[in-house]
């Protein structure tokens, strides 16, 4: 079922035309001039008064007539319609929708909480009054159900290259995650603008131990980054000592020196050196 403009007319001059009538009735009553056109004639405006209603901003009035779809009024101000059209409000303005925080697994099977925050507003009101028996409730269950889906296709960390991960990739996540809500609440003329992770933790009963695996991929992570720079640093020492003829060493004390440069770089605490007073060797 799609949308479709509705019959109506502006409330304002229908209510000037009715004043009309009413004068015109009056004035034919003040002369005893009342004939049978004219007791219709405000039959018919008495039977009009039903057909005023007002359209607020960002909302629209939806009208069937004996059961049957014959369309939205989103025009605002006072309008007036066939008063035997039954007409039910609707808002179109944007909201948000919270979910509640969620227990679920996610890839590699931890488990994880998350919560995410849905801003979304109607878009089609003939589907979001008769495609579903409650839109809002709709919503909250398919968004929560979108988040669900979502979370188990990702892991939490990233672990391998350029894997998409929830906590490291938010623009990507949220993108998928979009079309994920978009794709369910479509069918009922809904239009989600924005859907972001509000709350992202693994589970109380893990915490620790990834918090531990965290840790020490940090520390591997900035080992690495010593190593390598020690190396380069090693190596630029033992050429500008060659290039300079500052000192001829061997192979052997090429290795010792190379040893004990990169104790130094790489250890995590001050070193104590020991000075060798007597002789190079």
């Amino acid at each position: 079922m799609q949308e479709k403009k509705g019959f109506s007319l502006n409330g304002y001059a229908v209510f000037v035309i009715l004043l009309v009538i009413a004068g015109f009735v009056l004035s034919q009553a003040a002369t005893n001039n009342i004939n049978i056109a004219t007791v219709i004639v405000a039959i018919l405006a008495v039977l009009a008064i039903p057909g005023f209603f007002m359209v607020q901003p960002n909302q629209a009035m939806v009208m069937t007539f004996f059961g049957s779809y014959v369309g939205t009024v989103k025009s605002n101000g006072l309008q007036w319609t066939i008063p035997l059209f039954i007409r039910k409000s609707i808002s179109l303005r944007i909201r948000n929708f919270e979910s509640n925080q969620m227990k679920v697994n996610d890839y590699h099977g931890n488990p994880i909480e998350i919560a995410t925050v849905v801003v979304w507003s109607v878009d089609d009101t003939a589907e979001a009054f008769f495609e579903v028996d409650d839109y809002l409730s709709f919503v909250n269950i398919q968004s929560e159900s979108a988040l669900r889906n979502m979370a188990i296709s990702y892991p939490y960390d990233q672990h391998e290259g350029d894997e998409i991960a929830l906590r490291s990739h938010p623009q990507e996540i949220s993108q998928a995650l979009k079309e994920e809500i978009q794709q369910r609440l479509g069918k009922a003329g809904m239009k989600v603008h924005e859907a972001r992770i509000s709350h992202l933790a693994y589970a109380p009963e893990i915490a620790n131990a990834m918090l531990q695996r965290q840790q020490a991929s940090a520390i591997i992570a900035a080992r690495s980054m010593i190593v390598d720079g020690a190396v380069g640093m090693v190596e630029m020492a033992l050429s500008q000592l060659s290039a300079k003829h500052i000192v001829e060493l061997d192979e052997e004390r090429k290795a010792a020196m190379v040893s004990n440069l990169l104790v130094v770089l790489c250890s995590d605490k001050s070193t104590q050196p020991v000075v060798n007073t007597g002789s190079l060797y």
